[in-house]
């Protein structure tokens, strides 16, 4: 098994159009500062322990109507005004260091506006550290005793790591420890005063599962990135890195402007991941010294008075805690010293600059220009969250404007999932900040709804574990046994301290005279004493080697017997691990056949189900067609029955009518007979001279009836035909006029005429072509139901060569519900009914051609219309 290479952050190669299987969101939680004056005007409120809610302050209106608005805001955890660094730490930062110990990666950022508390949340106070240096405690508590000694990591420039055996890490520890002024803190260094009490954490924290089997490395860096320039805080300059400009002259420029130091480049290596090319990285070895390093690079930051804060940051802090992590070779003694096998990962703890307008800090000139690059590269990252937030809810892919800003370039890879994100959201509750408070949290609401993929685990070396600790024991136990047979103990001296202690010593060796005899021959007898004591000493040492080898030879018959009787154990153990695997082999068969058998009875049974559900529907489908048949069927024959009733008492008016105009108009004819006679009487019987006077007939006045209202009928009324709704001339051709504005009804009984033209407005063209002419016409009943009315005609050639069309018929169609109100059955027989002048209005208008009334119909007035607009009264 080949393990993934070393890179930072870790990134898994994923194909093109895979995605990663789980996502998690940014976790962003709120941190409520408390008020520096008690009777200060607050804005914020903590509703709960995931909301807190934004009351607008006296001298703010926001609605035209000066009503105050309220709004809440929901985080993943709201810390209030109470909650301790300890409770912060263990809710946001405690996971990341927890994945940072087991190859992951993690980015903390604390957003907010100046004077929110950002600054306080991440680094601390004497005596009530903050996120940092709890971060570095925890690290250096789980992986104390398993750190590498200096050196054995060695970073490079391509943001990897390289790996030093034992002796070559020492001999850089030697050189380090020549030159001059060594670079890397020292463990031995008495601790700061200034910042001793911030790095003072009473609470024990501690990751849990190690890797035993490995070593680590802790590497820090910090940098900050000042109006979108990146400068290394930790780098080391001779002189002072701000200096004036200077002009061709040798002399410096009269303005005030300073030359910055240089800025450091982004780049990508091999893995695609971004980093800061020649950024100091400084290994540590405690928490005492990183955060000396922290401090160190601190004391650089850019810091300017503004009108909001003293002392306010004006840049972006990026302090990068680098993790190495490489295994222990087969034995357990040293470090495998294969570069593959080393994992990085890293947490970045971000403490951006203040976000708020620059008319309230009151900067002018390079105070100004840098809260615009501020501002500015906020935004940057806020519309980095917004475009990410839209891809992942609408599935676009817009370009993410990463690279308009150094902040979000550096950190692209995490929102890309190289690791988790959180964000802790600081905010003032004073009123003054109330502004720059509501876009915090719409700019932390946006953030929340952003999904990062979650980062792999790391690859397993594939060496046995636990080999550490049985190194370890191996060497106790060879110490203690060496102990019990007389050899050296570790607190006494050395094998050759005590050989050339048992050396007789050298006489002086100076010749003061040519003629000196004494010298040389003591000096030769001190040689020969030595050579004879050196003899001795070698037949001593080879009859140890000799008893040595004898020893190790039963050590080693003893170890092979003991292989042999493991081997008969693993030999019997492997014949049982057999069986239990061939039990397990036909158990697995087994279970596999009896999970295909219950497949099958799924299937079978879904079958069964499926086909229960169609019959049930199929049922019920029959059953509300049956229903629905029925009451058809009654409401069929209520109308038929009201049409009947209606039609026998409109003849029986009817006759009625004609019976009374018949008996007036013999009632005339009668007076008018009675005056003839009585005229023909009086010329008779009364003298000429006289005049003749009109008979009274009031007698017969009071037997006449009263005249109908009603006009008289006409003498020759043609019989009356019966409606259908199928229609008579089936044969002929039709023009089917549906105006657009007709609504679908999607009833059963829908006309069906064979041989139609469909038109929306009538023409002349599709008039030449039939015989006949059906207009569809709708309107709302008294019901409020739909009613389709469909208006019939003949088509007539006019002597002008044009058509005309005279109606002849209407059928109307009324839609009722069954479970409604009960209502009227329409049963007036569409041939006597009198259409209202609403309804052929609305024939005439949408009729364009001719509109002719058949001489003698009841349908209503007769008129005609030849294509002629209608005059709208004014």
């Amino acid at each position: 098994m080949k393990p993934a290479k070393s890179k930072t952050p870790r990134k898994p190669f994923l194909k093109k159009g895979t995605q990663a299987s789980l996502k998690d969101p940014v976790g962003v939680y709120c941190r409520v500062r408390p008020l520096s004056f008690p009777d200060q005007e607050c804005c914020i409120e903590v509703i709960s322990d995931t909301t807190v809610q934004l009351h607008t302050p006296e001298g703010y209106r926001i609605n035209r109507n000066g009503d105050y608005k309220e709004t809440q805001y929901s985080f993943k955890q709201v810390f209030g005004t109470l909650t301790t660094q300890k409770e912060l730490f263990d809710v946001v930062a405690n996971p990341l260091v927890d994945d940072l110990i087991h190859g992951k990666n993690g980015l903390l950022f604390t957003y907010g506006v100046t004077g929110s508390g950002k600054t306080h949340t991440m680094t601390g106070s004497p005596g009530d550290g903050g996120l940092l240096p709890r971060c570095l405690d925890m690290i250096f508590n789980s992986i104390g005793s398993f750190q590498a000694k200096r050196y054995v990591f060695k970073s490079n420039d391509r943001n990897s790591m390289d790996i030093q055996c034992e002796v070559d890490a020492l001999l850089e520890r030697q050189k380090r420890e020549a030159l001059p002024a060594p670079k890397t803190p020292s463990s031995k260094k008495q601790i700061d005063p200034e910042f001793a009490d911030m790095i003072n954490v009473q609470e024990f924290c501690k990751a849990e599962e190690i890797d035993e089997d490995s070593v680590y490395g802790v590497f820090v860096s910090y940098i900050e990135i000042y109006n979108n320039y990146i400068y290394d805080l930790l780098e080391e300059v001779p002189f002072d890195p701000i200096k004036p400009k200077w002009n061709s002259c040798n002399t410096p420029v009269r303005n005030t402007d300073f030359i910055p130091p240089q800025s450091k480049m982004l780049r990508e290596d091999k893995n695609h991941n971004m980093y800061v090319a020649g950024c100091t990285e400084v290994e540590v070895k405690s928490t005492e010294e990183a955060f000396e390093v922290f401090w160190r690079g601190q004391k650089k930051r850019r810091i300017a008075n503004t009108q909001l804060n003293r002392e306010s940051s004006r840049s972006h802090s990026v302090f990068i805690i680098k993790l190495a992590q490489a295994p222990l070779d087969a034995d357990g003694d040293n470090v495998l010293q294969e570069k593959e096998q080393i994992t990085l990962s890293q947490l970045s703890l971000v403490d951006l600059a203040g976000s708020e307008r620059t008319n309230r800090t009151k900067a002018e000139g390079n105070r100004l220009r840098e809260a615009g690059n501020i501002n500015q590269s906020l935004m940057t990252l806020r519309t980095c969250m917004e475009v990410l937030r839209e891809n992942q809810t609408y599935g676009t892919n817009k370009m993410v404007p990463y690279r308009d800003s150094k902040l979000t370039h550096l950190f692209k890879n995490y929102f890309d999932g190289e690791g988790k994100v959180r964000m802790i959201v600081c905010v003032n509750p004073k009123a003054e900040d109330y502004e720059e408070s509501l876009q915090v949290m719409r700019f932390a609401e946006v953030t929340q709804e952003v999904e990062v993929a979650r980062p792999v685990d790391k690859a397993i070396c594939g060496l046995t574990p636990g080999r550490r600790y049985r190194n370890q024991a191996f060497r106790e136990e060879l110490t203690r046994r060496l102990e019990l047979r007389g050899g050296p103990i570790g607190n006494e001296q050395s094998v050759t301290e005590i050989l050339l202690q048992s050396f007789p010593p050298l006489p002086s060796c100076e010749i003061l005279d040519v003629n000196d005899e004494q010298t040389l021959p003591r000096l030769i007898e001190v040689l020969e004493k030595r050579h004879h004591v050196r003899q001795m000493m070698t037949e001593e040492f080879n009859k140890q080697v000799i008893a040595f080898r004898a020893m190790l030879q039963d050590f080693d018959n003893a170890v092979l017997n003991k292989e042999n009787y493991i081997q008969g154990k693993l030999n019997e153990k492997e014949k049982v691990i057999s069986g239990q695997k061939a039990e397990i082999d036909r158990l697995e068969k087994k279970t596999k056949t009896l999970e295909y058998k219950i497949e099958i009875l799924e299937k079978t049974t879904t079958i069964y189900e499926e086909d229960k559900r169609n019959l049930q529907q199929e049922l019920e489908n029959q059953s509300q067609k049956l229903q629905r048949q029925f009451s058809d069927k009654r409401r069929l024959e209520a109308r038929l029955q009201g049409m009947v009733t209606e039609t026998t008492m409109k003849w029986e008016k009817e006759c009625e009518r004609r019976v009374a105009a018949k008996q007036l108009e013999m009632q005339n004819k009668l007076w008018v007979k009675d005056e003839k006679l009585k005229q023909l009487k009086a010329i008779v019987t009364e003298p000429k001279n006289d005049k003749p006077e009109r008979p009274s007939r009031e007698r017969d006045r009071e037997k006449v009836f009263q005249r109908s209202v009603s006009p008289s009928p006409i003498p020759n009324v043609p019989p009356i035909r019966l409606r259908h709704r199928r229609s008579r001339s089936a044969g002929d051709r039709w023009v089917d006029h549906k105006p657009a504005s007709n609504v679908l009804t999607e009833t059963v009984m829908q006309p069906h005429v064979p041989h139609a033209i469909t038109v929306a407005v009538a023409n002349e063209k599709a008039l030449a072509k039939c015989e006949k002419y059906m207009l569809t016409h709708q309107e709302l009943a008294s019901d409020g139901e739909i009613e389709t009315k469909l208006i019939k005609g003949d088509v007539f050639k006019t002597r002008g060569g044009g058509q005309s069309v005279q109606f002849t018929d209407i059928e109307t169609l009324k839609q009722e519900s069954p479970t409604g109100r009960k209502r009227r059955s329409s049963t007036s027989v569409p041939t006597q009914e009198v259409a209202t002048e609403s309804e052929w209005t609305d024939v005439e208008t949408r009729c364009s051609v001719a509109v002719e009334m058949r001489a003698g119909s009841q349908l209503g007035p007769g008129y005609q219309h030849h294509a002629q607009p209608k005059r709208r009264k004014p």
